[in-house]
C-alpha cells in the first residue's frame, strides 16, 4: 500500500508537524478541540519532496485530492466552482517550522468568470454583495498571477480598497490583460486547475530564493518540504461586520501579560500581515463586536492553556461568525522569551527545566546589545510602533537590494519601506534595523525582525515614504543620509544617536538589585542554567581588565590567554629582534627584557582569576605577522641603491627577513616549532608564569596557571618542551622557595594530534581543542582567504549550511574531536578538556561539545552568559520546548 498523502483536518495534531506542516497540525489540533476551524485537509510534506525530486505531482496525489475535495464539498454542501453556489478555498503554504510569509498563499481559488455572479448571490446580492464579489476576484487573480505565474506583483499595483462593484469589475478586466500579457494565456477558468496550479506553485516556493535565504538565516533544514492546506474560504471582507485580524495571547514585544493584537474590519488577513491598511486594536473589535471580541478572547484561552505558550492566532469574523484560521507558538523578542517563560513558571504551567529549554543563548546576546543614550539627543523626527528592541544606527537605504550590496560593503544600513514583502528579506538580513511608514507590530515586517533580532519600528505614518528619500513635513532624509531607529519605543531619528550600554549587560556586571521584568528573569534563567550545567565555562582573555570583566560576567577561569597579543604595538619590535636574532648574546639580551614584562602581563591576569584556572598559551605567532614586510624592505633598500646610498640596517633586515620568509605562515614557524627552534623563548615565558604565580601566592593569593603548548603534531614536541617547562619550574621554586603547581598541557588544532591523541595524552595533563585552526586544517582552507571569496558561493551551492567557522563542522572536525576525547580519555582518565576556539561561545556548538564530553568552552568575555544558557540548555535537552524560531 503506498504512503497516504493527504489528511483531513480531524485526522491529524500538533505533534504531527514533520508531516502535516505546523499550519497542518494545528489547525488539525484546534478541530479536534472543537474550536470554530473552517473545513479543510492537508497535503503533506512528504508530497512535496517527491514533487520537488521529480518534478511533478506523485502518482496517487490527485486522487487523494478528488477524494478529499469531494468530502469537502459534501461538508460545505456546495461544489469547487460551482456558478450558482460557490465553494471556495485558500491553498495555504505550511513548513514544520514557523516561514512567515516566505512561501506562497492564494485566496478565493475556484472563483471564475462565470461564479462571480454566484458568489455575490451567495452574499445577499445587494450591491455591497457584488462589490464583495468582485473584490475577491481581483485578488484572486491578484495573487494567483504573482505567486503561480511569477506576474510582477506592481504589475497589478493600483488602489482597490475605495471602489465600488463596477470600478472593481473594471480592475479585473484589466488584471485579467495584465495576466494575458504577462503569461500568454488568458486566466484559467477550470476551478479544479487552479487548484492543482496553485498546489504547484505552494510546493515549488519551498524552494524560493527568498525561503532558502530564511531557512540558511534560521538554520532550519532545506530537506524538510513544506505541506499544503486547503481550507474553505471564509470571508472578512463582506462589510463592516466582518474582518481579520492576529492576535497573541501576550506581547510578543515586551512579554506582558494580556491578548494584543491588530484588526481590520472588511478585509482578508492578507491585509493584515502585509502592513499596506495600519490596523485597530483588539480594543477597538471590543467595542465594535462585543460578542466577537468575548468569543475571540475565550478561545486565546484555551489555546494559551492547551500550548502551555504565547499563542498566535489568525481569524476571520464573517458577518458576526467567528472562525479561526491558524494558531501557533508565537515568534517574540528576546526580553519576551525571557519574561513569558518565567512567567509559566510562577503560574505553574512549566517548570525551570522547560523555562530553559525555551530560551536562548542567541537571544540573549540581542539582549547585551547597547541601547540608545538619549542625553542631549534631539527630538524623534517620527514615532512609530516598537516592533522589535533595539537600538540600530545607519544609512538610510529605500531598497532591499542596495541595502544587501551596501552591507556587503561593510556599510551599517537602515532598510526604510512603506511596508515589507518577503521579496525584502535579503534586505531586512544585511541591515542593522527596518523601519516602515506602515502596518504595526504583527505585519510582515515586524514578524520577520523579531524571528532575526533585528530592531524594527513599523507603521511611523508621519514618514511619506518615496524610492530614495523620505519625508516628514519639510524635512528630507536621501538614501545614504544617517538614521536612527529605537525599537523599544518607536522612535525615530534623523542623524546618529549615541549608544550606552544595554541594561541587562550592565546587570550582569554589577549584580545590583533590579526591577526591570528582563533582567530579573534572565538571572533566574541563567542561575537555573549555572545549577543545571554540566559544562565549565571559562574566556578568552590576554589582559587584567578582560579577565576583571570575563569573572564579573561568570567566567570560571580563562581558557585562553594568548601570549602573542601582548607583544603588539611598541613590543613588536623585541619579537622581531628576538626571531631574527643571529647569536645567543642578542637572543638572551632580548629575553632579559621581555621577562618583566612578561611577568607583569601573567600578574594582572593571574590576580583577577585569583583562585580559578589560567590557561597560558605560549607564543604562537605566525611570523609575518611580527616580521617587517618583505615587499616594504626590498622596496626601501631598492630605493636607497638607486640613490648612491646603502641603508645597511634595511639591507641586513632584508636578508634576514628573505632567510625566515614563508610562502604559508600559518603553516610554518610557529607554535611549538617556534619555540624548540629559538632557545630560550618558552623557558623565558614560563619563568614569567612561574615568577608571577609565586609572588601572587606569597601575598597570600591562589594562582592557578596552566602551561598550554600550541600546535602540536607528535607527542616527541610535546615532551621536549614538557622537560623545559618542569626544569624552569622547579628552578623557580628553588628560587622563590614557592612550589608553583602548574598543569601542562596542549593544545589540539591540528588533525594529526587528534589522531594521535592517546599517544599526546601520554604527556598532556589537559587538552583544549582550538577548533579555529582545526578547522581550517581540516578543510584545508584559510579562513581570512576564503571566507571573502567563495563561502558565499558554497552557502548557495547548499554545500554549507552555515559556515564551519561560525559552528562546529560535527561529521569532520567534529569527528576528529571526538576521537580526541575518546582516546585521549583511554589513555588518560583523568584528562581535563576544553575549547577554546570561537565555536566556544556558538549555541549549537556547546551543545556538541557537551555530547562529545568535553569539560569546559572558553569563549570572549561578553559571550559567557550566553555560554552559560546555552551550557544549562544542552543539560536539560529533551526537555518539552516549543519552536519560536
Amino acid at each position: 500500500m503506498g504512503a497516504t498523502f493527504v489528511y483531513d483536518f480531524a485526522q491529524g495534531n500538533k505533534d504531527l508537524s514533520h508531516l502535516l506542516g505546523g499550519k497542518g497540525a494545528n489547525l488539525a489540533e484546534m478541530t479536534n478541540l472543537g474550536l470554530p476551524v473552517p473545513p479543510g485537509f492537508t497535503i503533506t510534506t512528504e508530497a512535496c519532496r517527491a514533487y520537488l525530486a521529480d518534478g511533478d505531482l506523485p502518482p496517487g496525489l490527485p486522487g487523494e485530492i478528488d477524494a478529499h475535495l469531494a468530502a469537502l464539498e459534501s461538508t460545505m454542501e456546495r461544489r469547487l466552482g460551482d456558478p450558482a453556489d460557490p465553494l471556495l478555498v485558500s491553498v495555504r503554504s505550511g513548513a514544520p517550522f514557523s516561514m512567515p510569509g516566505m512561501m506562497e498563499t492564494v485566496l478565493n481559488v475556484g472563483l471564475t468568470d462565470a461564479s462571480v455572479a454566484g458568489l455575490a448571490a451567495q452574499a445577499g446580492g445587494d450591491a455591497d454583495a457584488h462589490r464583495f464579489a468582485w473584490d475577491s476576484y481581483r485578488r484572486l487573480i491578484q495573487m494567483f498571477g504573482r505567486t503561480v505565474c511569477d506576474v510582477p506583483a506592481d504589475a497589478f499595483d493600483e488602489p482597490a480598497h475605495d471602489l465600488d462593484a463596477d470600478g472593481l469589475r473594471a480592475l479585473v478586466a484589466a488584471y485579467q490583460r495584465i495576466f494575458e500579457e504577462h503569461t500568454g494565456r488568458g486566466f484559467p477558468q477550470d476551478p479544479r486547475e487552479q487548484l492543482d496550479l496553485a498546489v504547484r506553485a505552494v510546493f515549488r516556493s519551498w524552494n524560493a530564493e527568498r525561503a532558502v535565504l530564511y531557512r540558511r538565516q534560521e538554520r532550519i533544514a532545506d530537506d524538510l518540504g513544506t505541506a499544503v492546506n486547503i481550507v474553505a474560504m471564509v470571508f472578512g471582507n463582506l462589510g463592516e461586520d466582518s474582518g481579520t485580524g492576529v492576535a497573541f495571547t501576550r506581547d510578543p514585544a515586551t512579554g506582558r501579560a494580556g491578548a494584543y493584537g491588530d484588526y481590520l474590519p472588511d478585509a482578508q488577513g492578507e491585509d493584515v500581515v502585509a502592513g499596506i491598511r495600519n490596523t485597530l486594536t483588539l480594543d477597538d473589535l471590543r467595542e465594535r463586536d462585543p460578542d466577537s471580541y468575548a468569543r475571540l478572547t475565550g478561545i486565546m484561552s484555551i489555546l494559551e492553556g492547551h500550548y502551555r505558550d504565547l499563542c498566535d492566532i489568525e481569524f476571520t469574523i464573517e458577518r458576526g461568525r467567528l472562525w479561526m484560521l491558524q494558531t501557533r507558538v508565537g515568534k517574540r523578542t528576546a526580553a519576551a522569551a525571557f519574561v513569558i517563560a518565567a512567567q509559566l513558571v510562577d503560574e505553574g504551567v512549566i517548570d525551570l527545566d522547560e523555562a530553559l529549554a525555551r530560551v536562548s543563548g542567541a537571544q540573549l546576546g540581542r539582549l547585551m546589545f547597547p541601547t540608545f543614550d538619549l542625553a542631549g539627543a534631539p527630538p524623534p523626527m517620527a514615532t512609530g510602533t516598537a516592533a522589535a528592541p533595539g537600538a540600530a544606527v545607519g544609512e538610510a537605504v529605500f531598497d532591499p537590494h542596495r541595502a544587501a550590496a551596501a552591507a556587503a560593503r561593510a556599510r551599517d544600513v537602515i532598510l526604510v519601506r512603506r511596508e515589507t514583502t518577503p521579496d525584502d528579506l535579503p534586505g531586512m538580513i544585511a541591515a542593522r534595523g527596518i523601519l516602515t511608514s506602515r502596518g504595526g507590530k504583527t505585519s510582515h515586517a515586524a514578524v520577520v525582525a523579531r524571528g532575526m533580532g533585528r530592531t524594527c519600528v513599523c507603521g511611523a505614518e508621519a514618514l511619506r515614504v518615496a524610492a530614495d528619500h523620505l519625508t516628514v513635513g519639510d524635512q528630507v532624509i536621501n538614501e545614504g543620509d544617517v538614521i536612527a531607529i529605537d525599537g523599544s519605543t518607536g522612535a525615530v531619528y534623523a542623524g546618529a544617536v549615541p549608544v550606552r550600554e544595554s541594561d541587562v549587560a550592565r546587570a550582569l556586571v554589577d549584580g545590583g538589585e533590579s526591577a526591570d521584568p528582563v533582567v530579573v528573569a534572565v538571572r533566574r534563567l541563567l542561575a537555573h542554567a549555572d545549577a543545571r550545567r554540566r559544562l565549565g565555562v571559562r574566556a578568552n582573555a590576554d589582559t587584567g581588565p578582560d579577565a576583571d570583566r570575563a569573572r564579573q560576567l561568570g567566567a570560571e577561569g580563562i581558557g585562553l590567554c594568548r601570549t602573542e597579543h601582548m607583544f603588539l604595538g611598541e613590543r613588536r619590535t623585541l619579537v622581531e629582534r628576538l626571531v631574527l636574532a643571529v647569536d645567543d648574546d642578542v637572543r638572551a639580551s632580548v629575553l632579559a627584557e621581555l621577562l618583566p614584562l612578561q611577568r607583569d602581563d601573567f600578574a594582572g591576569i593571574l590576580r583577577a582569576m585569583d583562585g580559578l584556572p589560567v590557561t597560558i598559551r605560549l607564543l604562537d605567532p605566525p611570523l609575518h605577522e611580527f616580521l617587517p614586510s618583505l615587499e616594504d624592505l626590498a622596496v626601501r633598500v631598492a630605493v636607497a641603491a638607486e640613490r648612491g646610498g646603502r641603508d645597511g640596517h634595511d639591507a641586513e633586515l632584508l636578508a634576514a627577513v628573505r632567510r625566515m620568509h614563508e610562502q604559508n605562515p600559518m603553516l610554518g614557524l610557529r607554535g611549538v616549532r617556534l619555540g624548540l627552534v629559538v632557545p630560550g623563548l618558552f623557558a623565558m615565558q614560563v619563568r614569567a608564569v612561574a615568577e608571577a604565580a609565586a609572588s601572587l601566592a606569597a601575598a597570600g593569593g591562589h594562582p592557578r596557571p596552566e602551561i598550554m603548548v600550541p600546535l602540536v603534531g607528535a607527542v616527541q614536541e610535546l615532551e621536549a618542551v614538557r622537560a623545559e617547562v618542569t626544569d624552569v619550574l622547579r628552578l623557580v621554586a628553588k628560587e622563590t622557595g614557592v612550589e608553583v603547581d602548574a598543569a601542562i598541557g596542549t593544545m589540539i588544532e591540528v588533525p594529526r594530534a587528534a589522531l594521535t591523541a592517546g599517544d599526546i595524552a601520554g604527556a598532556a595533563e589537559f587538552f583544549s581543542f582550538g577548533t579555529n585552526d582545526l578547522t581550517q586544517m581540516g578543510w584545508g582552507f584559510s579562513r581570512d582567504d576564503v571566507e571573502a571569496s567563495f563561502f558565499t558561493k558554497y552557502l548557495d551551492l547548499g554545500i554549507f549550511g552555515v559556515s564551519p567557522f561560525e559552528s562546529i563542522d560535527r561529521d569532520g572536525v567534529g569527528r576528529l574531536i571526538r576521537i580526541a576525547v575518546d582516546e585521549g580519555r583511554a589513555a588518560r582518565p583523568d584528562l581535563h578538556i576544553g575549547v577554546c576556539g570561537e565555536h566556544g561561545g556558538d549555541p549549537d556548538s556547546i551543545h556538541f561539545f557537551h555530547e562529545v564530553g568535553v569539560d569546559y568552552v572558553s569563549c570572549s568575555p561578553f559571550r559567557v552568559p550566553v555560554a552559560r544558557l546555552e551550557a544549562g540548555r544542552a543539560a536539560v535537552a529533551g526537555v518539552g520546548t516549543s519552536d519560536t524560531r
